[in-house]
């Protein structure tokens, strides 16, 4: 609760004009904006997606009347950001490879395994996999930013676990855990 706290303070100091304040956003918040956006798209995509997010959020911040509601309010104008771009041209690119070497070569490919695996998730429910899951929002933050019920999210989040964990057996990978 205290960093919901906290960003609603940091918003408000924002909205008042203070620049260190909107640095301190920017440090606090463009990481999970840009896991949010990679997830969906491809790291190059990310991070033209998490810039134009940022303008957006600049433009907009001024009229934000809820500080406290900072977290479901940007990652809705990141998933809008995000879909202007699929509307534009929609053109699935596969992840680059990524090195594997060294004693973490397992690691490594279990999480290659793993985002092969989201990768191939229907949108709608690798979206609810990446908020709830990498973003941490909760389910109820998860219906603000997607505009569906709470229990709209509650199912397309047991269905992108279950088709998850389907496209990772196919693959072969078995998680020992």
């Amino acid at each position: 609760m205290t960093e919901d706290r906290d960003t609603a303070l940091l918003v408000v100091r924002c909205q008042l004009g203070e620049p260190a304040a909107l640095a301190e956003l920017v440090r606090a918040w463009h990481p999970p904006l840009w896991t949010y956006l990679r997830r969906m798209s491809t790291p190059q995509t990310a991070d033209d997606l998490v810039q134009e997010t940022w303008l957006a959020v600049l433009g907009a911040l001024p009229r934000l009347r809820e500080p406290g509601r900072f977290a479901p309010w940007v990652f809705t104008i990141a998933r809008r950001t995000l879909l202007d771009r699929l509307r534009e041209r929609y053109r699935p690119e596969p992840p680059p490879p990524e090195p594997v070497a060294g004693p973490a070569a397992e690691a490594v490919l279990d999480v290659l395994e793993l985002r092969a695996g989201l990768a191939e998730v229907p949108l709608p429910e690798r979206e609810v996999l990446v908020l709830f899951h990498l973003a941490d929002l909760s389910l109820r933050d998860c219906a603000e930013v997607l505009g569906v019920p709470v229990g709209t999210v509650k199912s397309r989040l047991s269905r992108a676990r279950g088709l998850l964990r389907e496209r990772l057996l196919e693959k072969g990978f078995r998680h020992d855990g």
